[in-house]
């Protein structure tokens, strides 16, 4: 996408990248609706008005919005008999209605969600490791900031970092892992010098609330793997990037790491727009990274969302009847006021992170 303008190619790459993960997503619903006999009236990617749609021979009606911003499976019968109508309930097929599943079989089409995206994920890194390759980084410093704390503790370009407060590092991702939540927190770094060991003693300075050593590593190299190897390898990478994020997400409730990184589809757009410009490789990765995700906050536990639901589910499926009306009711309503807080908070960091605020005030200034 390098030959299109700017603007262009962000717009293009945010409506790609979020259009596929979204179809991903709603088709796993959908599937296993299917495979669990419930019929879906509506198939729907985007919102507003509809750009394309179309009944197929199963009386499914698909639809393309024009608004890109996600979409959604019409399960048939998901309204339960006392909050469906009369003229509602004389339509329902019998048989094929979600309600009247068992709390099983709800609870698989739910999760059938952010399980497509993680498998999106694993096929997306498994197809990169078989045609561009697997980066294979090392712990080797390839450069050293100067008055970092790497450059104050005496690191050196080409030191072999072998472990960290004793504990074994074979990869640069390890040390960042181990770094970034020991901000002003004295590190023992080992590490091989002219075939010797040596062991450096460092404190990570503060970079918000992340701790940063200031050092870079020596460029990745890459290498294909055969198909099977790339497919495991592509589970093993999305297992990681779920790891990551979790960890990520914990650091910041814990208060160990800022919010700053937290943004929203602006902060998307504009990454999405980058990976472009550096080529199909690097879009493709950023599809698979947004893909967990996508699927991890799919997981929470917010009413509203995939794990919100499943929350409900397995309360229903330990009590052997479903959480009183009043009580799911409040929980949408917590869930949905949650979701919009986080949505406007991860907007205002978009639009401090892209320098709308700055502009702004140089603009009235």
């Amino acid at each position: 996408m390098d030959f299109l303008p700017e603007p262009f190619r962000t717009i293009l790459a945010f409506v790609v990248v979020l259009g596929v993960l979204v179809f991903i997503h709603e088709l796993g619903h959908y599937l296993a609706a299917r495979w669990r006999g419930v019929h879906v009236e509506r198939f729907a990617v985007g919102f507003g008005r509809a750009i394309a749609s179309w009944e197929d021979k199963r009386g499914t009606q698909w639809r393309i919005g024009w608004i890109p911003l996600g979409g959604y499976v019409k399960m048939h019968g998901q309204e339960t008999a006392e909050e469906a109508s009369p003229e509602v309930k004389a339509g329902w097929r019998p048989g094929q209605t979600f309600h009247e599943k068992p709390v099983r079989d709800r609870a698989i089409v739910v999760a059938a969600g952010p399980i497509a995206n993680f498998a999106l994920a694993a096929v997306l890194f498994g197809l990169l490791f078989a045609t561009v390759g697997e980066p294979r980084s090392t712990t080797m410093v390839g450069t050293v900031r100067e008055n970092s704390a790497a450059a104050r503790a005496g690191m050196l370009p080409g030191d072999l970092i072998v472990a960290l407060d004793g504990r074994e590092v074979n990869r640069f991702e390890e040390v960042q892992r181990h770094i970034q939540p020991r901000a002003n927190t004295p590190v023992q770094i080992t590490v091989v010098r002219d075939g010797r060991e040596q062991v450096l003693t460092a404190t990570p300075e503060a970079s918000g609330s992340v701790g940063v050593l200031g050092v870079g590593a020596t460029p990745a190299e890459f290498e294909r793997l055969n198909p099977l190897s790339a497919a495991w390898a592509g589970v093993t990478q999305t297992w990681d990037v779920s790891a990551q994020t979790l960890s990520a997400v914990w650091q910041m409730i814990t208060g160990a790491r800022g919010t700053d990184d937290l943004g929203g589809p602006l902060g998307i757009g504009k990454i999405a727009g980058d990976a472009a410009a550096l080529g199909l490789a690097s879009l493709i990765s950023f599809m698979a990274v947004l893909s967990v995700n996508l699927a991890l906050i799919n997981l929470f536990p917010i009413p509203i969302l995939d794990g919100g639901h499943l929350v409900f589910y397995a309360a229903e499926a330990i009590r052997g009847r479903p959480l009183p009306p009043r009580a799911q009711e409040i929980g949408y309503r917590a869930g949905f006021a949650l979701l919009i807080t986080l949505f406007v908070f991860a907007t205002w960091n978009d639009l401090t992170n892209l320098g709308v605020f700055r502009w702004a005030a140089g603009l009235f200034g």
